[in-house]
C-alpha cells in the first residue's frame, strides 16, 4: 500500500485498549495501519508517541494520523510542534468532521478517559469520511503553514 492509504496510530500507556480497537475499525475500512503505539501498561511518555506520529505524517510515510491519551489534549500538543502538523483534538463527530473540512487536519486526537469506544469510532469516521473543501478555508490554512516559518 501506499503512504495515501496507510494511517499511523499511537498513543501512551493508558489507551492501549482503545488504540486496538480503532486500529482495527480503520483496518477493515481498507486502511493500512501503521500502530506505533505501546503495548503494554508501564507507564510512558504521552508527548515522545505525538511525537513519533507527526514525524510519520510530516515526512509523508502516512497520509493521516490518530494519537490519543488520557484527555487527548497532551499528545495534540506535543504533535502539533512537528513542522507541517495540523492536529485537533476531537471529543464529537462535528468537529471531527470540521476539522478536516476547515483545517485540513492531518492527525486527529482523541482523549480516552473523555468519550467511550462507540463514539471513538463514529469520531474517527467522521475525521476519515471528511474531506478539505478548499477555497477560502485554504488560506486560513496558509497562514497557519505561515507561522512554522516565523518561529
Amino acid at each position: 500500500m501506499t503512504a495515501k492509504t496507510r494511517i499511523v496510530v499511537s498513543s501512551d500507556h493508558a489507551d492501549i485498549a482503545l488504540r486496538q480497537m480503532i486500529a482495527s475499525h480503520i483496518a477493515e475500512r481498507g486502511w493500512e495501519v501503521v500502530d506505533i503505539g505501546p503495548t503494554t501498561a508501564e507507564s510512558t511518555d504521552y508527548p515522545k508517541h505525538g511525537e513519533a506520529a507527526a514525524r510519520r505524517v510530516a515526512s509523508g510515510d502516512c497520509a493521516l494520523g490518530v494519537i490519543l491519551c488520557g484527555t487527548g489534549q497532551g499528545i495534540m500538543m506535543a504533535a502539533n510542534k512537528v513542522d507541517g502538523i495540523r492536529c485537533g483534538v476531537c471529543s464529537d463527530t462535528f468537529s471531527a468532521r470540521m476539522i478536516r473540512q476547515h483545517n485540513d487536519a492531518n492527525i486527529l486526537s482523541i482523549g480516552a478517559r473523555v468519550v467511550g469506544a462507540g463514539l471513538a469510532i463514529d469520531i474517527v469516521d467522521a475525521f476519515l469520511d471528511a474531506e478539505f473543501e478548499g477555497g477560502r478555508h485554504a488560506t486560513r490554512v496558509d497562514m497557519i503553514k505561515a507561522l512554522e516559518t516565523s518561529r
